[in-house]
């Protein structure tokens, strides 16, 4: 029969060295999850600092909301693209609609760019739906398992960042943008610092 006072004795000298551990691997998986939770802000700090990164992404492939086949960002290279990440089930993402359709029209007339949308985690009737019903008539990408939002560390919506035609973000915002967030980064996308 084991001895009951030696397996306390040894279990004594333990706890000082396991209950260390046991902190530390947990501040560690704490740590780790907060990581995963906070949006990458890579891209809005080096816009801060008045860099212009190159959008990340800029290759991946994605079905296109109508029509057959699909679009990237670098098939809008040389013209300047407001990428906005929406659903339809987002309330903001339906205010800000008419002011990125007010700038659509303002850059497809003088042929600088586009407002290209990115639906999120959205059905497709949703999305058509929602479009319809606001009238808006940018082309819009289904962002297929999110994976260009990833790109661009959205996690919220709407999210909306402008590229200049040399593919390079000079605006971000992460929330709901207005008339004059839009005229000021189209502004300085297309040169006019």
């Amino acid at each position: 029969m084991p001895d009951v006072q030696a397996t306390r004795t040894s279990r004594r000298r333990l706890a000082p060295v396991i209950w260390p551990m046991l902190v530390v691997a947990f501040v560690g998986l704490l740590a780790y999850g907060l990581v995963l939770q906070s949006p990458n802000t890579t891209l809005d700090d080096a816009v801060q600092r008045g860099e212009r990164p190159t959008a990340p992404g800029a290759s991946l492939q994605s079905p296109r909301l109508e029509g057959a086949g699909t679009s990237a960002l670098e098939d809008y290279r040389g013209k300047v693209v407001v990428l906005n990440f929406w659903a339809s089930w987002c309330a903001p993402c339906e205010v800000e609609a008419p002011a990125l359709q007010r700038i659509h029209r303002q850059l497809t007339s003088t042929g600088q760019g586009t407002v290209l949308a990115a639906s999120y985690q959205d059905a497709i009737a949703d999305s058509r739906g929602f479009i319809k019903r606001l009238g808006l008539t940018f082309p819009v990408i289904r962002d297929v398992d999110t994976k260009l939002a990833a790109e661009f560390g959205t996690r919220n919506l709407p999210e909306t960042f402008v590229i200049d035609p040399r593919g390079r973000v000079v605006a971000v915002s992460r929330g709901q943008i207005d008339d004059a967030f839009l005229r000021d980064a189209v502004r300085r996308a297309t040169g006019g610092e």
